[in-house]
């Protein structure tokens, strides 16, 4: 999908640097700042260019550069410094050895994997080794690496496959017959259309409209309590935050949306969302819509997207989570739930969250792009698609290696700008972004923080609790009884939540460093809760079905060739 004529193409990384922040897992593993795999080729071939020029005294102009001159850094020393026939076998050599390992690189690349799967498969081994050390730790610290690979590392498991033996009880129950699954579930009537004369300020009625109108002054603000506008708007916050984002982007305007039509959409959307889940509920959709509107703000990002992409994105938010039952796909999944049936497993409850939202707007005057070109309908059914799809958290690593191989390559480059100008490369971007918000908890505010902690550890517990009682393995930090919340959260931050950031507010600096200073803050204050007593002594022993043992694969990494010397507080 091509940009709208006229509109900007590029994202400027001029002033990419690392942030004063606690640095991520990777940072430490290795001084080279260049840490994904193909950006790591593409700056060895950089030196090996340099070099080249250098040893053979030939110019700039006499160097082809296939046009792109300007984008070429200049060697960093002069002819002068090789008078010497040392210092010139010596260049001469360090050049070989690099170009030697980059060819070994490529040589051994495998061809079905794209150079973001190699980041993303070493980003999991640097992520597992440090886990490592920290499940050793104690058995909080298990507990919490098992819930980290189990929910954000898509691991590709083994199956134990035994011999077939069919029993006669087995038979009886293949006999069985189950529900056709010819319709989508969890799909209500409409309840009611709105037939406002004159449609609420806010999109909702409320009784209290200034402290509605108070809170939703914050709307462009990072940190807006959605919980305080709920409370205020009749639990509407998923209609009201919506509606006024995309009045406040003219959207409505633009692609023509008739403003009853999107109110009865967003109503019936709003309550297909389970109100009695503490968390993924149309609050949490309201908060991640909200922090996303507030993303696509960021200066590195003004004229970037065009129109139908900020709609899409918002209209992906609002319905991430749509109809969710406050259980996890792995839940689904164990119990051989009809969803997982439907979906075969593959990210189930975001494949429903976009079947439900899309069977929606057939319904009754909710066809909010009705006068979209059928065009527009397809693009903006793709991009809603992709971004949902992206909102399982098992693919947060992809994601990541995906977005930081961008940044690196173009850095390497020393283009100073990321040209944004195919599809792949533009959702890339709008898929960091919502998983971002999906993952802004630990960046709010530390008293909203704990509300949305508080919500996702009862949610957790519910589940904990129905798998004890169907005599499952309790999932991770999911029973009652052992799980450590602050301990958790420092993990997670650790772990997830601030590579994420990180690499994020590298792609859109200086504009998203006040983010990474709340996370800090709320990382630091969560460590400071963890009790100062001893943990239980625990050693775990990995065995051959351990949750953890990823097959690390021995690879050269040249420049990125990693020594660990890990120590991680126990807590």
């Amino acid at each position: 999908m091509e940009p709208e004529p006229g509109m900007h193409r590029v994202l400027s990384t001029s002033a990419l640097r690392i942030p004063k922040q606690r640095s991520s897992f990777w940072r430490r593993h290795a001084d080279d700042l260049i840490v994904t795999p193909f950006a790591q080729i593409l700056a060895s071939l950089r030196s090996v260019r340099n070099n080249y020029v250098m040893l053979t005294n030939t110019s700039r102009d006499r160097a082809g550069t296939g046009g792109k001159s300007n984008s070429v850094p200049q060697p960093p020393h002069s002819n002068s410094n090789l008078k010497t026939d040392e210092s010139y076998g010596q260049l001469a050599m360090e050049t070989l050895e690099e170009l030697d390992w980059c060819l070994d690189q490529l040589e051994t690349m495998q061809t079905h994997r794209s150079v973001s799967d190699m980041a993303s498969s070493k980003f999991k081994r640097m992520l597992n080794r440090e886990l490592s050390s920290f499940r050793e730790s104690s058995k909080s610290g298990n507990q919490i690496a098992e819930f980290i690979c189990n929910t954000y590392l898509d691991k590709q498991q083994d199956l134990d496959i035994p011999h077939p033996q069919v029993s006669s009880d087995q038979t009886e129950k293949s006999t069985e017959k189950t529900s056709p699954m010819t319709k989508i579930t969890g799909v209500r009537k409409l309840k009611h259309t709105n037939s406002y004369t004159t449609v609420p300020k806010y999109g909702v009625e409320t009784q209290q409209p200034e402290e509605l109108g108070k809170h939703l002054a914050d709307i462009n603000k990072w940190g807006m309590d959605v919980i305080k506008v709920a409370e205020f708007s009749n639990n509407r916050a998923l209609t009201c935050v919506t509606y006024t984002i995309l009045q406040e982007r003219n959207l409505l305007k633009t692609f023509k949306i008739p403003a009853q039509t999107l109110l009865t959409y967003l109503t019936h959307l709003e309550d297909h969302y389970h109100r009695d889940n503490p968390y993924h509920n149309a609050e949490h959709a309201a908060d991640v819509t909200q922090s996303t509107h507030v993303l696509l703000n960021a200066q590195a990002l003004e004229n970037v997207f065009t129109d139908l992409e900020i709609l899409a994105a918002i209209f992906a938010c609002a319905i991430h989570d749509v109809d969710h039952p406050g259980l996890t796909n792995q839940y689904l999944i164990n119990t051989g739930s009809e969803l997982a049936l439907m979906y075969n497993d593959e990210s189930v409850l975001e494949n429903h969250h976009l079947a439900v939202a899309f069977k929606l707007l057939q319904e009754e005057n909710c066809d909010i792009f009705m006068n979209l070109s059928q065009k527009q309908r397809q693009t903006l059914r793709k991009m809603t698609i992709d971004m949902v799809l992206a909102t399982d958290m098992s693919k947060h690593m992809s994601l990541l290696a995906d977005l930081k191989t961008m940044v690196e390559a173009k850095k390497v480059a020393g283009s100073g700008v990321l040209l944004l100008d195919n599809y792949t490369d533009r959702i890339q971007v709008l898929q960091n972004m919502v998983h971002c918000s999906d993952l802004g908890n630990p960046t709010k505010p530390l008293e909203i923080y704990q509300k949305w902690v508080n919500r996702l550890m009862k949610e957790f517990f519910h589940q904990g609790d129905m798998e004890r009682e169907r005599k499952l393995d309790i999932s991770a930090m999911c029973d009652r009884h052992t799980a450590t919340v602050e301990k958790s959260q420092v993990g997670f931050i650790d772990y997830i939540v601030h590579p994420l950031w990180e690499t994020w507010a590298d792609l859109v600096y200086p504009d998203a460093q006040h983010i990474l200073d709340t996370l800090e803050f709320n990382r630091d204050w969560y460590h400071s809760q963890i009790s100062i007593s001893p943990s239980p002594s625990f050693t775990h022993t990995p065995t051959e079905n351990s949750h953890f043992n990823f097959i690390e694969e021995e690879e050269g990494e040249g420049n990125g060739v990693v020594t660990i010397n890990v120590g991680v507080d126990s807590g």
